[in-house]
């Protein structure tokens, strides 16, 4: 029996050992999409105890708490940060079989050098030690960023924002890290929304003038991927309710938005050609700044309208989606291929039973001598999983060419989360060595040991060019 989490833990075989250790263990970390405060890096913000770093907005938490019985007072409520911690390690004792028994005990373990298991009984004395070391210079969030060895950190970002923060942190001369914002537009083709009015406001004030007509708007959103280029920003992502279709004409779209303006809603089959041809559009301005556009697909968001009402969005009310994606996302890169205007692209799909669409669909669209340059996305939210990483890793590596891939990413609010980059290399070291093992593939350790480091970090550094 191999001892609980020991330093080969998800590695069942030498070759496996071997990749790891030698190859991608200490990989630096390209962090391209997660969810961050820059305002927190910016300050360097230190956390008085470990409920508020592991607590504070972790929806993956959330949902096995309440899964397990425990009062949403010491989730979300007014209980104290020790009520809540003492809650978390009640709940994470018997999560057998879930990624976060082992995330909780790897951020133990990599940060803090704690091997002890969490549980009710070993909770008090491990937050004593841990908030101790919490509370002292070397536990900053700068300083948790540096111990990952962490060279770049892309965060989520509304077209609206400012990005103060991120324009300060490239000022700060001590702080080496990359920390850029990744332009997140989902608000400006969400026209239907209860949202959209306050939003559109909101870009009529940043963008200096009245938005009248669809021109306008569309002039007005250039004008902010333009700004969030020049702050850094080289990547988008999309989180898509329906991945939009239509054929419609620029002179109907026009229409669609003036009604849009006057009344405040307009059909579905409307909010989709407008959806349609506005996000088009804002994929031509990818293409040629460069960037590389993220598409995260099928989720169904909210799903409890009570507690949606109670806590409000991401707070552990979501679920996969089985939306159609095999034509829509098709007719959408295809038309953005015809006209030589596709960018990088990552795809993502929170439905498992998308990976075989996913991997046969980027091959139709791979070229202009770019590395992998449409993506079959890491194992996404309720797949970031074991099984699931397994799944994906696979099904990309049947279907396409796995060493090309760009690897993982956090998607994450917590600065202890970057123990998921090893978490993924370890299973994907695992994977390869079980077909060298099987003679599936030559025992070649140079081959090996490079496909392993492009995947954990190299691929990411020269595809999005930062």
């Amino acid at each position: 029996m191999k001892k609980f989490m020991d330093e080969n833990f998800l590695l069942s075989n030498t070759t496996a050992e071997t990749l790891y250790h030698e190859y991608s263990e200490k990989m630096p970390i390209i962090d391209y999409h997660c969810h961050i405060n820059p305002k927190e890096i910016l300050e360097n913000k230190q956390f008085a105890n470990i409920t508020q770093v592991w607590l504070y907005g972790d929806h993956y938490k959330w949902r096995a708490m309440r899964t397990y019985g425990i009062d949403e007072k010491y989730i979300t409520g007014d209980g104290s940060d020790y009520e809540k911690f003492l809650a978390w390690a009640k709940t994470i004792s018997v999560a057998i079989g879930n990624p976060l028994y082992h995330w909780t005990h790897l951020e133990l373990k990599r940060f803090f050098g704690i091997d002890e298991v969490l549980n009710e009984k070993t909770a008090p004395d491990i937050w004593g030690k841990v908030n101790t070391m919490l509370n002292s210079d070397d536990f900053t969030v700068r300083e948790l960023i540096k111990k990952s060895n962490v060279k770049v950190i892309c965060t989520t970002d509304d077209p609206i924002d400012s990005l103060e923060y991120h324009l300060a942190i490239k000022e700060d001369k001590s702080f080496n890290v990359k920390v850029l914002p990744a332009f997140r537009p989902d608000k400006a083709l969400g026209i239907n929304k209860e949202t959209f009015k306050e939003w559109f406001g909101k870009l009529e004030e940043v963008t200096g003038g009245k938005i009248a007509s669809y021109d306008q708007y569309l002039e007005a959103l250039k004008k902010r991927v333009e700004f969030f280029h020049e702050v850094g920003c080289r990547v988008s992502d999309h989180a898509l309710d329906f991945v939009p279709v239509g054929n419609a004409s620029i002179e109907e779209v026009r229409k669609i938005f003036t009604k849009v303006l006057a009344d405040g809603q307009v059909s579905f089959e409307d909010e989709n050609k407008f959806r349609a041809f506005t996000l088009k559009y804002i994929s031509k301005l990818y293409h040629d700044l460069n960037w590389t556009m993220q598409l995260h697909m099928n989720c169904v968001r909210d799903n409890n309208t009570k507690m949606f009402n109670k806590l409000g969005a991401d707070t552990g009310f979501d679920s996969l989606n089985d939306t159609e994606v095999a034509v829509p996302l098709s007719r959408l890169l295809d038309s953005l291929k015809n006209e030589d205007a596709l960018p990088k692209t990552i795809i993502y799909s929170l439905n498992p039973n998308d990976n075989a669409t996913i991997g046969t669909l980027i091959g139709c669209f791979q070229g202009d001598n770019i590395k992998g340059k449409i993506q079959f996305g890491s194992a996404w939210w309720f797949n970031d999983h074991k099984i699931g990483m397994q799944e994906q890793i696979r099904s990309l590596a049947n279907l396409g060419l796995l060493s090309a891939f760009v690897g993982m990413l956090t998607d994450s609010r917590s600065f202890l989360s970057y123990t998921r980059h090893e978490y993924f290399r370890r299973i994907l070291c695992n994977i390869i060595g079980e077909w060298v093992e099987n003679g599936e593939f030559p025992n070649d350790v140079e081959v090996l040991g490079k496909i392993v480091a492009d995947i954990s970090y190299n691929n990411a550094e020269k595809y999005f060019n930062f």
